[in-house]
């Protein structure tokens, strides 16, 4: 294993009992509590965005954050997942989870209640007691042994509400909740019903809070089988529509389109779009143990440049401030000259615009401050967070490369993900180029009387056509030189640039293939290999 020789400020970490050799984690943890966590400290960044983060923020598995109107399929998603029902889960067409529920493994199956659960300093939900009762009566931990939770945690949010009673009713801030998991998780998951695309008041709120963390939204279109595919178009633009004037980026969002529950599909018109939409979402999800790493350094680096531009921020509105008469005055003067004052600072510094808090965010939160009681600028501080940005950052993501390397693959196994790879029902199987390949008869048989009463058009002499006459029927098809290319490489067995009946008939069986939409194999797999040949590469081989 790598390692990373980084010690805390109050001496080496000690791993049962021994001096730590650090890995990655350990590396992310005595960088954020050496360069980041003083300069937070010294401008109360904690009080103004983020609390400390702790041992368990660096230690957890990736977690996958599901947001969603109500009645949207969010619990059924995970149990989709899953496999099997979890303590605390409630489906219905009504908006039943009015909790947040952690699901998460553990030996024996249970739940733990959230007042329990921000005292546990072994999972990373501590500092969510800032929320109070109102939050923690409706926050739990599902724990169970499920295979899928040996590697991931899922976080199940209340179904969003629409209309101004419902949303006062919560008794706690719904999107600073959000935002606090946003941040912290590797995954956002936005569902969507085919039959509910409007995106209410509180959902737009919510979306917003998601402000920073773009590159971890996923958006999923579920209950998709219950639409034609006429519809289909038509409720896929209109979510496209939607959540363009909520997500205020240039990208397009990836949105998986499917029915992720495991019962039968209504309309069967899309079932080859919504099993290759599941198998997008299943290899992303599955890909999360693998890049925690990297998602965590990330997240550290947005930290501490967020924490470096609220240094600058509560540093010159302390400058600003008069040191005997007119500080009430001078301080509304500052408040509402903010967005100038953000300004100058990124001039200044050479700061981006997009690494500011959001301005009325800030200028409201700055109210119940005494600017006095600010610290001036310390530019040790400010030099410790760049020279780990500059240098360190640099480092400890050469060693996540190393150590993805010398370690094995990481994917999320066990609930829904082993069904995808189980028998005939992988993906892809008994089509395209694979096709047959359970078959002892050559599956190009089937076609090639037809493709013999081409062969003999195209003046074979002792028995081969040459290229020049295989590429007149061959280009009939309009596909690219190169793809042609590919296929005349493959179907050409005894490399002779020439084509028998039999490779020939195998050239228009990839074409075939490729003109049905499947993608051509790299090299030619055993059972479309023709059968006069098949001696011939076996000795070959």
């Amino acid at each position: 294993m790598f390692s990373w020789m980084g010690r805390q400020a109050g001496g080496r970490e000690r791993l049962g009992g021994a001096d730590a050799v650090q890995t990655v984690t350990g590396g992310l943890r005595s960088l954020y509590l050496r360069k980041v966590l003083p300069l937070e400290e010294a401008y109360r960044f904690h009080e103004f965005h983020s609390p400390a983060l702790e041992d368990a923020d660096f230690d957890n598995k990736p977690m996958i954050l599901l947001v969603g109107q109500y009645s949207t399929g969010k619990t059924t998603f995970i149990r989709y997942l899953l496999e099997q029902d979890f303590p605390g889960m409630r489906i219905g067409p009504e908006p039943t989870t009015d909790s947040f529920i952690a699901v998460m493994y553990g030996e024996t199956e249970g739940s733990t209640p959230g007042n329990a659960l921000v005292v546990d300093p072994k999972k990373p939900f501590r500092k969510l007691s800032r929320f109070g009762n109102a939050f923690l009566n409706r926050f739990m931990c599902s724990q169970l042994p499920n295979q899928v939770l040996k590697s991931i945690s899922i976080i199940d949010s209340p179904g969003i509400l629409s209309g101004e009673k419902q949303r006062i009713s919560r008794g706690y801030d719904f999107c600073q909740v959000l935002q606090w998991f946003a941040e912290r998780v590797d995954r956002i998951i936005l569902l969507f019903d085919a039959h509910k695309l409007d995106i209410s008041d509180e959902f737009s709120e919510a979306i917003k809070a998601f402000r920073g963390q773009d590159d971890k939204i996923r958006v999923v279109l579920n209950k998709a089988d219950q639409v034609d595919t006429q519809q289909l178009m038509r409720v896929y633009g209109a979510l496209m529509w939607s959540l363009g004037k909520v997500i205020n980026t240039p990208e397009v969002l990836r949105v998986y389109i499917g029915s992720f529950w495991a019962q039968p599909l209504q309309n069967t018109d899309n079932r080859r779009l919504f099993e290759a939409e599941a198998q997008d979402l299943f290899r992303d999800i599955q890909s999360l143990p693998q890049k925690a790493a990297v998602r965590k350094l990330n997240d550290l680096i947005k930290r501490a440049r967020l924490a470096k531009v609220h240094a600058y921020i509560i540093s010159y509105l302390k400058k600003e401030m008069p040191s005997v008469f007119g500080k009430e005055n001078k301080k509304r003067e500052l408040i509402s000259r903010l967005p100038e004052i953000y300004i100058l600072l990124q001039r200044e510094y050479q700061i981006s615009a997009g690494d500011f808090p959001e301005v009325k965010t800030m200028q409201e939160q700055l109210e119940n401050y005494d600017f006095t009681k600010f610290h001036s600028l310390k530019p040790k501080l400010i030099e410790a967070v760049d020279n780990m940005l500059s240098n360190k950052i640099s480092s400890l993501m050469n060693l996540i490369s190393q150590e993805e390397i010398s370690m094995p693959t990481q994917l999320v196994q066990g609930g829904a993900f082993d069904g995808t790879t189980e028998g005939p029902f992988n993906q892809g199987y008994g089509e395209g180029a694979k096709e047959g390949a359970d078959e002892e008869e050559w599956v190009v048989s089937k076609d090639k009387p037809v493709y013999d009463e081409l062969f003999y058009t195209l003046s074979p002499v002792n028995g081969k056509i040459t290229g020049v006459n295989a590429k007149k029927e061959m280009v009939t098809s309009k596909l690219p030189n190169s793809v042609l290319g590919k296929i005349w490489k493959l179907a050409d067995c005894d490399c002779d640039g020439m084509l028998d009946d039999e490779e020939f008939a195998l050239a228009k069986h990839l074409i075939k293939i490729k003109l049905d939409g499947y993608e051509l194999p790299n090299n030619l797999p055993p059972h479309l290999i023709p059968p006069s040949h098949r001696k011939f590469l076996q000795k070959a081989d």
